[in-house]
């Protein structure tokens, strides 16, 4: 599956404590193919904050059995009892509607086993200073490869020779370091404590700046920045313009965030045509990534030009957490063949993934938005994580063919397909009957429970922040009637909602932000239910309804 560029282009999604990430109908960042060594793609079109536990009574639930079903185990990490592990450390939020799989781990994987050990190689090489021997970054910066280099139209990172100091010849190395010490010298104590351990004293060992270095510096951070900004812009159009509507440092400090994601992504999905052994050179260039970005969120250490606007955001927002960071880069593993999950076999699985490859989005993005006055992180994180869910659900249900037939990839759970009848063969084969669109019926209910709850979230968010969020919402909600329009045939159409449609529908998303909208609603608002009365609509449809009752 690829994290794709068209998740986040519909809007910005962000939660208010809890930056509901930018989630939009086009645009996450895109997950090109790792063909070199896998043949395939990560697909999914957003970051999403994620995972809702399931009711006994739903579908797919981890104790139900089948003994007269096959389910399909995948055989390479997918093994029930590798995410049972991972689900049991999952955390219980307000009263239990919501798991937050945040750090949860299973160090039996097979993905944590490779990287673990590619981890432990890596260190040693560090520890020798052979390094270079067995990390494939080469001269471009890591995460920076040919595609990215095309797509941006050239070489990214060349501009620091523009701002070194030839004549007392330092070197553009020796600039970036520089730099990164300027910029820790802004941090307080508690944002790198490590660095105030050091012999030095302080995040910068004490150093002090003339106003040319400062300068200079202030230039190339302000450089890096916009060089995020064009980067987000080649990958992700639409996610980049939704990134227009935020105060600037919000805007510039989301560009950072996307190119860490997009350099992992990168880094994991790259073709290395001239490695001995593409699989473990892949997971020590990836060993390397995490520690380097570990360091720089312990320590505040740079290698890199572009690593400046990410330290910049831990100094700027001190409460930016690693713990997405680390989760995100387990969530690409989950989706290689031979090191991931194959299939998912109940919903809780499904979850698990879910927040790894997009929840994590809104985690990252979570000290760079706040509450409204009145609401906190904790109050605010329901309602983003349900969003998350809704619109992960939604991208799974209209790419079920491409990813069938492009991928040979199942994302549906595989008890809910049991549940209705549904094979694997019947989704290659494109073959869409009254099984299939009870299957489709039963997963769009589930979608539109979360959207309901997620709603709640909206006046939760700074004012500034409601519209994107309302917006991401209003247009990825369409895509479920989209849907229904096309007959729930997801096999061999995709549901699309249209540019245009999107635009016409701006003003009505604003109003929905607004106060006198609760007391003078939409005309297609009248008669609505209270969330409460949906939500208690749709769980009674997806625990009741698809039990064998008729319709």
């Amino acid at each position: 599956m690829r994290i794709s560029t068209q998740a986040m282009a519909a809007a910005l999604a962000v939660s208010s404590g809890t930056a509901w990430s930018l989630v939009a109908p086009s645009t996450s960042f895109t997950h090109q193919p790792h063909t070199a060594i896998f043949g395939t793609q990560r697909r999914r079109d957003t970051f999403l904050m994620s995972v809702v536990p399931q009711k006994k009574d739903e579908v797919s639930t981890s104790e139900t059995t089948h003994a007269n079903s096959p389910v399909h185990r995948g055989g390479s990490g997918s093994a029930e009892e590798k995410i049972a592990n991972e689900l049991s450390l999952g955390v219980s939020l307000d009263g239990g509607p919501v798991i937050d799989f945040a750090s949860v781990k299973d160090s039996t994987s097979r993905a944590e086993k490779a990287l673990a050990a590619a981890r432990t190689k890596y260190e040693s090489a560090l520890d020798n200073g052979t390094t270079n021997d067995i990390s494939s970054s080469g001269e471009r910066l890591m995460g920076i490869n040919d595609e990215v280099v095309a797509e941006v139209g050239y070489e990214i990172g060349l501009f620091v020779d523009e701002y070194v100091d030839a004549a007392s010849g330092e070197t553009a190395d020796e600039l970036v370091q520089k730099c990164g010490r300027y910029i820790r010298s802004k941090a307080g104590m508690d944002t790198f404590p490590q660095s105030w351990n050091t012999p030095g004293g302080g995040s910068s060992g004490g150093e002090t700046f003339t106003e040319d270095e400062i300068s200079r510096c202030d230039a190339l951070l302000a450089r890096a920045y916009d060089e995020s900004g064009i980067v987000t812009a080649a990958f992700a159009k639409t996610f980049y313009l939704g990134t227009q509507v935020l105060p600037e440092p919000a805007m510039r400090a989301i560009w950072a965030v996307y190119v860490w994601c997009r350099r992992t992504d990168e880094i994991v999905d790259a073709p290395r045509p001239n490695a001995k052994d593409p699989d473990a050179e892949m997971l020590t260039d990836l060993s390397e990534w995490e520690i380097r970005t570990e360091r720089l969120f312990d320590r505040g250490d740079v290698v890199d030009v572009l690593d400046l606007p990410l330290l910049d955001c831990k100094v700027k927002y001190p409460a930016l957490p690693i713990t997405p960071f680390s989760d995100m880069i387990r969530g690409m593993l989950m989706d290689i063949p031979g090191l991931g999950t194959e299939r998912y076999d109940t919903w809780d699985e499904l979850h698990l993934y879910c927040y790894r490859v997009a929840g994590t989005v809104g985690l990252m993005s979570m000290p760079v938005f706040g509450c409204a006055p009145g609401y906190t992180d904790e109050m605010a994180k329901e309602p983003a994580l349900s969003l998350g869910v809704a619109f992960q659900i939604t991208n799974i249900l209209r790419d079920v063919g491409e990813d069938a037939a492009q991928r040979q990839r199942v994302y549906l759970p595989q008890r809910d397909m049991e549940k209705f009848g549904v094979t694997e063969q019947q989704l290659f084969d494109q073959k869409v009957d009254e099984n299939y669109i009870n299957l489709m019926k039963f997963e769009i209910a589930r979608a539109r429970m979360y959207y309901t709850r997620a709603l709640r979230g909206v006046p939760m968010l700074k004012a500034e922040s409601r519209l994107p969020v309302q917006l991401s919402l209003d247009a990825y909600g369409k895509i479920l009637t989209k849907i229904e329009e096309n007959g729930y045939d997801t096999l061999t159409t995709r549901a699309y909602v249209g540019k245009w449609e999107k635009m016409f529908g701006i003003p009505a998303s604003w109003y929905r932000t607004q106060d006198i909208s609760k007391i003078l609603p939409l005309p297609e608002d009248w008669g609505k239910p209270s969330l409460d009365e949906y939500e208690k609509e749709l769980q009674e449809i997806v625990e009741k309804q698809w039990n064998g009752q008729p319709n």
